[in-house]
């Protein structure tokens, strides 16, 4: 094992591996031991003799999905002082290289077919970053932010672990605890609480790539996985299965990605006896908020500030107001592009609208998701959430689409009950709803498609149902 170094988080993994070399630190989804703990270590050396033709400082994009080499991969790269730039496996060809430009990468680490992670190092393809009066990160987010452009965010390792110990410390997860780990490593929510967990806690944790309803519950009752990091579309999806494994070991469910609606919370602790647990964060700043009782039915609650967060509203007279997150997890600023207006020095300001709710908070919205009708302001939460009361209506997601005489008009996607259509919701929109807030067309649909992450966007839906009539 290394000597201790001056990286935070690779002394926490150092201690990890000698409290519990022999243990079992990942699982596949038929319970089959992946790596212990030792086994991770020895892989990251095996790493740092590859990463020794990449110089210290250079950014590194890593592609591998859902991989057990990740643990190891990122231990390396802290020991190299090698940059990571984390990437979906959904993007494109296209866009992955418009990324790795933009962030000046020097090598790509990728799965093959055969699913092995193999590094091809760009030699002089790319010139290394000049970081100047900057503090070096350790990783590099994406996040696509107002704008369809991604945009890399600049994390050193004591945020990252500060995130980590909040996330651990706020939701009781500890080195006796196994996560299950469908969501995407590679995105802020899974990294965070997936690989920063078993590294600096020794939380162990299973590796599933296979997104299937069926295929998820199977593997957390093969497992006796006892947390569940997950999202609205997983949740939903289980309620509909018919035939449930017994999940008995599992007891903590948590749900992030994107709003949490009410109805689905009741049918689910309904249907699996089990509570879930909204959580709210951004890849700027790790988590936010989170719901401790889960006993919350509010569209949208996401609980009260975690441990070691400070939350307030931008407008304090305003109904729904930006928040101001003031935490030691807070990244540096945006790269490439130094400007760091809204983000840094222990404080980030996220584009969604939140409003106050009990002791805790509720998501409204998103500054960028506003509508503007012939300059009316609507709030597409608000249409939302009078959809999703009426019968029959099972998901709703409300968004603005191109208006030569209004600037913008309102529509919706809704999935529905046999026999509930558009006519009857528009009748009831109109009933109850201002005028600006009716929208001129509701499509629907059998389902409302979502991202890797689990989220919808309003944008793409735009871009799909602007043209038709």
């Amino acid at each position: 094992m290394k000597s201790p170094s001056s990286d935070p988080i690779v002394d926490r993994w150092e201690g990890t591996v000698r409290r519990q070399p022999d243990r079992p630190a990942l699982f596949d989804a038929t319970a089959r031991v992946l790596r212990t703990f030792a086994e991770i270590e020895v892989e990251a050396a095996r790493w740092e003799e590859q990463f020794a033709a990449l110089q210290a400082g250079t950014v590194l994009a890593v592609q591998i999905g859902n991989h057990p080499a990740w643990p190891a991969v990122l231990i390396a790269g802290l020991r190299r002082e090698i940059i990571i730039l984390a990437l979906e496996t959904t993007i494109t060809d296209g866009e992955r290289a418009a990324i790795m430009k933009t962030c000046r990468c020097r090598g790509l680490l990728a799965a093959d077919e055969n699913g092995s992670a193999n590094l091809r190092p760009l030699g002089d393809a790319a010139s290394a970053p000049s970081w100047g009066n900057l503090p070096r990160p350790s990783l590099l987010k994406l996040t696509s932010g107002t704008t369809a452009a991604p945009r890399a965010i600049r994390f050193r390792s004591q945020q990252l672990l500060a995130d980590c110990d909040q996330i651990c410390d706020t939701m009781g997860i500890a080195e006796n605890d196994l996560n299950f780990g469908v969501i995407p490593v590679s995105h802020s929510y899974g990294f965070s609480n997936l690989i920063t967990p078993l590294l600096a806690r020794g939380v162990a944790m299973v590796m599933s790539r296979d997104r299937l309803p069926r295929a998820v519950l199977d593997g957390l009752a093969r497992t006796r996985a006892t947390v569940f990091p997950g999202m609205p579309v997983f949740f939903q999806a289980f309620c509909a299965v018919e035939e449930t494994p017994d999940l008995s070991s599992l007891r903590l469910c948590i749900s992030a990605g994107a709003p949490l609606s009410g109805a689905l919370a009741e049918r689910f602790r309904e249907k699996f006896g089990q509570s879930i647990h909204s959580f709210y964060g951004s890849s700027e700043c790790g988590g936010i908020c989170y719901d401790r009782t889960g006993e919350s039915l509010s569209d949208g609650y996401v609980g009260s500030a975690m441990n070691g967060v400070q939350v307030e509203g931008v407008d304090s007279a305003a109904a729904a107001s930006q928040v101001r997150v003031s935490s030691a997890a807070v990244a540096d600023g945006y790269f490439p592009e130094q400007d760091a207006s809204g983000l840094g020095r222990g404080v980030f300001v996220p584009d969604d609208l939140l409003e106050r709710c009990g002791s805790g908070w509720r998501i409204a919205g998103r500054v960028s998701d506003l509508i503007n009708v012939a300059g009316m302001k609507v709030n597409p939460a608000e249409v939302e959430a009078h959809l999703m009361a009426l019968p029959g209506v099972r998901q709703a997601v409300v968004f603005g689409r191109r208006s030569a005489l209004r600037n913008e008009e309102v529509a919706a996607c809704v999935v529905t009950e046999e026999n509930v259509g558009e006519a009857e919701l528009l009748r009831s929109c109109r009933q109850r709803l201002s005028g600006c807030q009716v929208p001129r067309r509701i499509f629907v649909v059998s389902e409302i498609p979502v991202n890797e992450r689990g989220k919808t966007s309003r944008r793409d839906l735009a871009a799909r149902f602007g043209q038709l009539g």
